[in-house]
């Protein structure tokens, strides 16, 4: 007696096609995620060696300090300083950043931060000493002024 073979059913058209959109969707999320992987992985990178042009100008700031540093005793090395701090300030501008002008303006509390205050003929919340120089970069503030504001003579505070 001779077994009889069960016949399979056909896959209908559906699920033929339901079987390759689910490989589709499967094989794309798989792009995705090695995707979503490389991304990261160069990002990181980019992280990594961001600060590398910078530093690469700043160099030859830190060769001059050197030759500087050998010549503290003379004459030319106050000169020498001032030069390597002009060299300084036209790297840093040219990267964007810039000194807050401070002095004589009103306070401005997303720029200055106070640390004194003055009697002064001055109009009050008048910046009229700088203790630290602020800067921005770009549009943003690495850093706020700490500054000296004037107050209204004869005024007391507190207590």
């Amino acid at each position: 007696m001779e077994k009889q073979k069960k016949k399979e059913p056909k896959p209908d058209q559906k699920e033929i096609k339901i079987q390759e959109l689910t490989n589709l969707v499967k094989r794309v999320q798989a792009d995705f995620e090695n995707y979503k992987k490389q991304q990261e992985k160069e990002k990181a990178d980019f992280c990594r060696y961001a600060s590398q042009e910078i530093i690469r100008k700043i160099l030859p700031l830190l060769d001059s300090f050197q030759e500087a540093l050998k010549n503290k005793d003379s004459a030319e090395f106050a000169k020498g300083v001032e030069l390597i701090y002009n060299q300084l300030l036209q790297i840093l501008t040219s990267e964007g950043v810039k000194p807050i002008e401070a002095l004589g303006k009103p306070l401005d509390p997303f720029l200055h931060e106070v640390l004194l205050r003055e009697e002064s003929d001055k109009p009050e919340d008048t910046v009229i000493g700088e203790v630290q120089k602020g800067y921005t970069l770009k549009d943003a503030v690495l850093r706020p002024a700490k500054v000296k504001i004037a107050k209204k003579k004869g005024i007391k505070r507190g207590g």
